[in-house]
C-alpha cells in the first residue's frame, strides 16, 4: 500500500475494513455488528458509528435492515495488514 492509499482511512478504520475482508473470506458471510463487538472488544454504539463512517466514506455498502450484508467497495490490495 502506498502513502496516498494509507491516508484514505485511519488505522482503526483500516482494521475494520481488513476484518470485513477476512471474516467474509473465512466464514462465507459478512460479519454482523456483534462480530465486530466481540473481536474489537467495543460497544455496539462504537461499532455502529464506525460502520456509518465507513459507509459515508464509500469504503463499504450494505442493505439497510438486512443482516450480514456489508460489502467492501475497495480492493484487497488497498487494505492494511490485519492485526
Amino acid at each position: 500500500m502506498n502513502k496516498e492509499e494509507s491516508s484514505l482511512f485511519t488505522a482503526k478504520q483500516g482494521q475494520y475494513l481488513a476484518f470485513i475482508y477476512y471474516y467474509t473470506k473465512v466464514n462465507g458471510v459478512a460479519p454482523a455488528e456483534s462480530d465486530f463487538e466481540r473481536y474489537f472488544g467495543t460497544a455496539s454504539s462504537s461499532v455502529h458509528s464506525m460502520i456509518s463512517v465507513l459507509k459515508k466514506k464509500k469504503f463499504i455498502t450494505s442493505v439497510t435492515g438486512k443482516s450480514r450484508s456489508i460489502e467492501l467497495l475497495i480492493e484487497k490490495d488497498q487494505l492494511p495488514e490485519f492485526k
